[in-house]
């Protein structure tokens, strides 16, 4: 009888058990980020929503994370930029409008592009972008992941827009378990996952 109940006992405690063991593993979002504020330490980014690194899609809601104070959770600071797609077939650039918090499509018109441009290029290597020229009315971006390097102009009411509104921003990665509280935060761009 005794052995019965001490038997009883073990199998209503164990799923108890294995209930607290499992606990809440928190969840991971990641997108290409608009906003970084290293005073107050909260970091906006555009949820990627597909899933395929290959072919990304930012047109998730923006998201803010408070990051880690503990500087071993916390990668290196992120870059912002509003450019959220660069859609060389329909000469359309997606990009987020933080005025309105959506999304704004702007077409444009192709002055030149040079494809399979990889990041050691000399057409690339050691310089930044976008580089706008105003006098001009042209703006060239390098997408490292599509190896794309493209100069366009496009109507004159964009000109005036700071120069990161045709940069994309770094990819990174959130853990947390609380939303708007990062456990975990990694820069994808700025990570390099061979080194050492």
């Amino acid at each position: 009888m005794a052995k019965r109940l001490n038997w009883l006992i073990i199998l209503l405690i164990m799923p108890m058990v294995l209930a607290w063991g499992c606990g809440d593993m928190g969840k991971v979002e990641q997108g290409r980020v608009i906003a970084f504020d290293k005073d107050k330490g909260t970091v906006t980014f555009i949820r990627e929503v597909k899933g395929d690194a290959a072919n990304p899609d930012y047109s998730g809601v923006p998201l803010t994370f408070a990051l880690p104070k503990e500087p071993s959770e916390r990668g290196g600071d992120p870059k912002v930029g509003l450019r959220m797609k660069l859609d060389t077939k329909a000469k359309e650039i997606v990009i987020f409008d933080a005025a309105t918090q959506g999304f704004k499509k702007i077409a444009y018109t192709l002055i030149d592009q040079k494809e399979n441009v990889a990041k050691d290029d000399p057409l690339v290597a050691g310089k930044k972008f976008p580089q706008v020229d105003k006098a001009k009315k042209a703006i060239t971006i390098y997408s490292g992941r599509q190896k794309i390097l493209t100069t366009f102009s496009v109507p004159d009411e964009y000109l005036g827009e700071p120069d990161n509104t045709w940069d994309a921003g770094d990819e990174v990665r959130v853990y947390y378990k609380q939303p708007g509280q990062a456990l975990r935060f990694m820069n994808v761009t700025k990570t390099d996952i061979f080194k050492g």
